[in-house]
């Protein structure tokens, strides 16, 4: 089997790229929506405490955040164009939507966590 050489290989297409990024944030923003509201459904199952309340409205706000985030870069991925490509994202802004992500996962456990220990 022969490997084909430099000549026989197909030019990068800079689009890929950029597109394939922009489809990870929004199935990550699924992700985290599935998440928030699943936090929520068990905070709101068989008469909330406020310890619960609380913590599904943290739950929200950090998945607001994450959205808000995840929409601006998916908007800067959708309206850059050229061989560049688009930007990097800012460390802060990768910081952010990593804590978010991360706190968003523990309180959503923490949450099934309590009901599932109070309803036993």
């Amino acid at each position: 089997m022969t490997v084909p050489g430099p000549e026989h290989r197909r030019e990068r297409d800079p689009g890929l790229q950029p597109e394939r990024t922009r489809l990870a944030w929004r199935r990550t923003t699924l992700s985290s929506t599935v998440a928030a509201v699943l936090a929520a459904k068990a905070a709101l199952h068989g008469g909330p405490s406020a310890i619960d309340l609380t913590a599904c409205a943290l739950c929200c706000a950090l998945w607001l955040g994450f959205l808000a985030l995840a929409h601006r870069r998916i908007r800067v991925l959708s309206t850059t164009s050229g061989t560049d490509g688009p930007p990097a994202l800012a460390p802060r802004h990768a910081t952010a939507a990593t804590l978010c992500t991360v706190a968003l996962a523990v309180c959503a456990v923490a949450l099934v966590f309590r009901t599932g220990s109070n309803g036993a």
